[in-house]
């Protein structure tokens, strides 16, 4: 078997892989054009973050048979054009924890002690002892968005440096966050209280944009806001101008909304920030850890068959892949739909299988459900590890089959169920190959399941419909179809919207406004 690496890997990775007598190449720095070349004549890809494994490359690729990712985030991989080519897409999303909590450490101590400004300052030939008067930690309120891999380890570091620590994170039970000593608050809690905010969650569509003006507005004032994960995930406009009239104090950021940002960003520039070239992973030992994880799951899945960290395969036959395969788009869209509905924790989820769906082998379908509601926010889950995710957050997951279903063929239903609320949605499939939604909590309607959607509850009252439809006039975006269904005449009523593109926050918050709108979700599908 024959690995290609092009992007720069420890040299341990190159040990492993060639002690296991797979045949390996290094080519750093291939061009697209170079890589689409040869990349036919490859069994396996391992990149890191340069190198782009773009549709096209992979259409050449006709041998190979896994892409290794050298640490978490895939945006660099075609997903979907590996899952048409059957390729195996795998990450390493452990291996760089630690690194990135202990960059979020150095950077919250930087800005409570204003570190960089004190040694710019004496390069200049200053002495501003007055002028860089900090604060100290201990006692201090630490607020953590997203208690993940990454967020679980700051928090225990905080904790031990005598800070009080809360939380906001959905898919985290009071239970899970209080045996690590972590205070579970609802987001405007999480805002109003901390002196620190540390923002630990994947850029998902609903974190983009999650501190703006409006958040940043509820928060003390002389907060440090401290960024890590992804730039998007903060409005760059609105937290320079909170600096600037001094709401925010200090703001680190390890991240940007463009990487590597314009020489002239004025957030890079300003004196209260501290700014870092993306080196949350930036550690030899995190490096070397992720290359050999990545070689290690290279040689056991050409040696063993064994798949760990898939990001797009679950374990099972080529052949069961290819009866179940419609099902489970219609499961993992299901999933994606109850998901981007559900803003409460997350304690329990439950799966009926009706129907001729239920003779199956559920349990990859029950694996693609659970990565699709647990991805919405938090990284590193795939097939294998969504249960032992959700088990780990006392989510507890329920399976009922049934042979027979009344009005369908095939039934999927998903329940996920929070303290007090619950939503639900249910599909099918037509044609045995075509997935469609046709309920939603109490309200049936009949939808396809795919591309840019826009679920929006409302009153069902003359006017709500053509008001919508005014507000995407006006901005020129197109509506490939309408849906609606409604709980009785005159009462909640629901509109799903297919469009042709993707809708900024500004028009989703216009829509929201309108009178008898009740909420406005984005639903993001693949084709």
């Amino acid at each position: 078997m024959k690995v290609l690496i092009a992007d720069q890997l420890s040299e341990k990775a190159l040990e492993i892989l060639k002690s296991n007598n797979l045949e390996v190449d290094v080519r750093v720095g291939l061009k697209a054009e170079e890589l689409k070349e040869i990349i036919g004549g490859y069994d396996a890809l391992i990149v890191r973050s340069a190198t782009k494994a773009t549709r096209e490359i992979i259409e050449k690729a006709d041998k190979l048979k896994v892409i290794g990712r050298a640490g978490i985030g895939v945006d660099n991989v075609d997903v979907a054009a590996a899952i048409e080519k059957g390729i195996i897409v795998m990450n390493t999303p452990q291996g760089n924890a630690l690194a990135a909590a202990e960059h979020f450490i150095a950077l919250m101590f930087a800005a409570a002690r204003k570190i960089a400004l004190a040694d710019r300052t004496m390069k200049q030939g200053k002495w501003e002892k007055k002028a860089l008067m900090g604060i100290e930690i201990y006692g201090k309120t630490l607020g953590v968005i997203g208690i993940g891999n990454i967020g679980s380890l700051v928090a225990e570091k905080a904790l031990a440096l005598g800070m009080r620590v809360i939380a906001y994170d959905i898919y985290v039970s009071k239970e899970f966050a209080e045996s690590k000593g972590i205070e579970l608050v609802d987001f405007d809690t999480l805002l109003k209280e901390s002196d620190f905010i540390a923002i630990h969650v994947p850029l998902v569509k609903d974190t983009r944009n999650l501190i703006n003006k409006d958040a940043i507005a509820k928060m003390k004032k002389g907060v440090i806001i401290i960024n890590v994960a992804r730039g998007p995930i903060v409005n760059e406009k609105d937290l320079l101008e909170a600096l600037e009239r001094g709401h925010v104090a200090c703001a680190a950021l390890d991240v940007f909304e463009q990487e590597p940002p314009p020489p002239d960003n004025p957030l890079v520039l300003s004196d209260k920030t501290i700014c870092t070239p993306h080196l949350g992973a930036s550690t030899q030992e995190a490096q070397d850890k992720v290359a050999i994880d990545i070689a290690h799951q290279v040689v056991d899945f050409f040696k063993y068959g064994v798949i760990k960290n898939s990001v797009n395969a679950p374990s099972i036959s080529l052949e069961m892949a290819k009866q179940i395969g419609p099902y489970l788009k219609l499961s993992e869209n299901l999933a994606s739909v109850v998901a981007s509905i559900t803003d409460f924790p997350i304690k329990a989820i439950e799966i009926q299988y009706l129907g001729d769906v239920s003779q199956f082998d559920t349990k990859v379908l029950t694996q693609g459900i659970l990565k699709n509601i647990l991805t919405q926010q938090l990284e590193g889950v795939n097939y294998v590890n969504a249960p032992i995710v959700a088990k780990s957050r006392d989510i507890k997951v329920k399976e009922i089959k049934t042979k027979e279903s009344e009005d369908f063929t095939s039934l999927i239903t998903i329940t996920v169920k929070g303290e007090k609320n619950q939503n639900l949605v249910e599909g099918t499939l037509f044609g045995k190959k075509e997935p469609r939604l046709i309920k939603i909590n109490n309200i049936y309607l009949e939808a396809d399941l795919k591309g840019n959607m826009l679920l929006i509850y409302n009153y069902d009252k003359p006017g709500v419909i053509a008001s919508i439809g005014n507000v995407f006039f006006i901005r020129g975006i197109n509506i490939g179809g309408m849906h609606f269904g409604r709980e009785s005449i005159g009462g909640m009523a629901i509109s799903l919207l297919d469009l042709d593109k993707d809708v900024e926050d500004n028009v989703i918050r216009e829509i929201q406004s309108l009178p008898n709108v009740v909420s406005v979700k984005k639903i993001e599908l693949g084709k």
